[in-house]
């Protein structure tokens, strides 16, 4: 998710994501702004005071696309390649995934997939993707025997969980997230009928 303080392209501040995550029933949120992680003091803070895990993470575009990264808040000041990116960042104990890989703005890592190292899994389900994209990331991925990931990438209120990703133990802190995303065992879902449904898909072994 987006917030308007640290990326220009949202139109969502931080108490209105809560409030939607909560009355679509997410057990937590994660804040990734554009190459910029600057919301992880407030985002913290405000996690602490009200008891809702909010995780904060930054998108990174790096010249092959987009990744997103968890678990490590001094990041590179220069655009880096993919490759270099994650391995800092798995270096330092965090996680790197691809953001909406066959999105078509030029910003994801699309065949790139097959040859960078490191990635923890793949957004295979992104909220601001076309379904036909979607489905190209969750079948490369698959074949790849990438873990697929669903996220709703929302820069307004109303798209926050469109699509999310479940867990199969309880997450309570960052470092269980981080652990968690690293382990590869999760499922996508997609917000229907007032709940959300698990979505399948072939992940070869």
């Amino acid at each position: 998710i987006h917030e308007s303080k640290f990326s220009p392209d949202s139109h969502a501040t931080l108490s209105g994501i809560l409030a939607q995550a909560r009355r679509v029933g997410l057990d937590a949120i994660c804040i990734t702004d554009h190459d910029d992680n600057e919301i992880r003091y407030e985002a913290r803070a405000l996690s602490a005071e009200i008891g809702y895990l909010i995780i904060p993470g930054c998108e990174v575009l790096t010249h092959e696309g987009d990744v997103v990264v968890f678990g490590v808040d001094d990041l590179p000041k220069e655009k880096v390649h993919a490759a270099e990116l994650l391995a800092y960042v798995n270096a330092r104990g965090g996680v790197g995934i691809s953001a909406h890989p066959f999105r078509t703005n030029n910003r994801g890592l699309g065949e790139n997939l097959r040859s960078v190292p490191g990635l923890a899994g793949v957004e295979g389900f992104n909220g601001n993707t076309d379904l036909e994209h979607n489905l190209q990331a969750c079948q490369l991925a698959g074949a790849l025997g990438l873990p697929i990931f669903g996220a709703s990438d929302s820069h307004h209120v109303p798209q926050v969980g469109k699509y999310a990703t479940w867990f199969p133990d309880e997450i309570r802190t960052e470092a269980d997230f981080v652990a968690a995303v690293r382990a590869g065992n999760m499922r996508p879902a997609i917000s229907l009928d007032g709940g959300f449904t698990l979505l399948d898909y072939v992940r070869e072994q």
